[in-house]
């Protein structure tokens, strides 16, 4: 009997530049090909992979994202749409229509170079109050605690045939995501993400990869609500050597993102949205020549910023 865990595991491998990922709504398909063929680093969301017939997770016999470096979202915005369209959910705290084991290993399975831990998002457009704002906020620091318990058994449970790489190789740890509405908020979303981990010390090492989420069409400049003030308090409160991924945040932002040294990456969806915009103020159909030609200008428009912040 071997029984050898791995320790000190990491949940993501960094480059030491700033990479920003191109949301991609599908799983596989001429959006997926051409962000490969244009070497896009990606952001796919678990919902793009799941089966609503079946019930289950499927990953394309023949995808592009195969050989893409791609991350997996957990859907949580997606997820908490569709808990109010359609009330609870038979999957994680209500909310997902999968549970946290079909999740985790589908993760685990797809190939992804790191995936998100299912969480709770808080946007304006899906928390309206302060109680479902401090709900969602621990709730997301509680799911992370049962992937965490799930994953330690299932790689004891490995670990009795294989070697600790192995263990480590086929089982990753996810990325712990941040939620909040204010400053207030993220320090103590951070605050339950560090006593939650603090509590696998050994087992786990300090996360390389914290994820930021509730970004999306936040306003930059407000002082207790707005993205910079957010992420420059808590630069100053990440425990050590971890950095940060922003999900869906602006165009704009990236003048400022990479300069942020603990920032390590940020993905957006937006080039989609001003693919169908544009479509529908021509009067025209938003074909998917459009689409890919959308998502390039908007890469090209995003790095330009992003090299150009990181030259001042």
């Amino acid at each position: 009997m071997i029984n050898e865990l791995p320790v000190r595991q990491k949940n993501a491998n960094l480059s030491s530049n700033f990479v920003m990922r191109v949301g991609i709504p599908h799983s596989g398909g001429r959006l997926a090909m051409h962000a490969f063929n244009e070497d896009f680093p990606a952001m796919v969301s678990a919902s793009a992979f799941w089966d609503k017939t079946k019930r289950e997770f499927r990953m394309p016999e023949a995808t592009n994202l195969s050989e893409l470096d791609f991350a997996l979202d957990s859907a949580g915005y997606t997820g908490i749409l569709n808990f109010q369209r359609n009330g609870k959910q038979e999957g994680i705290a209500g909310i997902f229509p999968w549970s946290y084991a079909a999740y985790m290993e589908f993760a685990n399975l797809s190939g992804c170079s790191w995936y998100s831990q299912s969480d709770l998002c808080v946007e304006q457009a899906v928390a309206n109050n302060r109680e479902a704002i401090d709900y969602r906020i621990r709730a997301t620091a509680t799911i992370l605690e049962g992937m965490l318990q799930i994953l330690y058994e299932w790689q004891n449970q490995l670990a009795r045939s294989c070697n600790s790489t192995v263990v480590a190789n086929m089982l990753r740890p996810p990325v712990p995501v941040l939620q909040g509405r204010n400053i207030r908020d993220y320090l103590f979303s951070l605050e339950l993400l560090n006593s939650v981990w603090e509590r696998w010390h050994g087992w786990l090492d300090t996360p390389a990869l914290i994820g930021i989420g509730s970004m999306c069409r936040r306003d930059l400049h407000d002082p207790d609500e707005g993205l910079y003030a957010i992420l420059e308090t808590l630069g100053r409160n990440f425990p050590k050597g971890a950095r940060a991924h922003c999900f869906g945040v602006k165009n704009l932002a990236l003048n400022e993102l990479p300069k942020m040294g603990f920032i390590a990456s940020s993905d957006s969806m937006a080039w989609d949205f001003n693919s169908r915009v544009k479509a529908h103020k021509q009067g025209a159909s938003n074909t998917m020549s459009r689409r890919t030609n959308e998502m390039t200008a908007w890469m090209q428009s995003a790095m330009a910023r992003v090299a150009a912040s990181v030259r001042i």
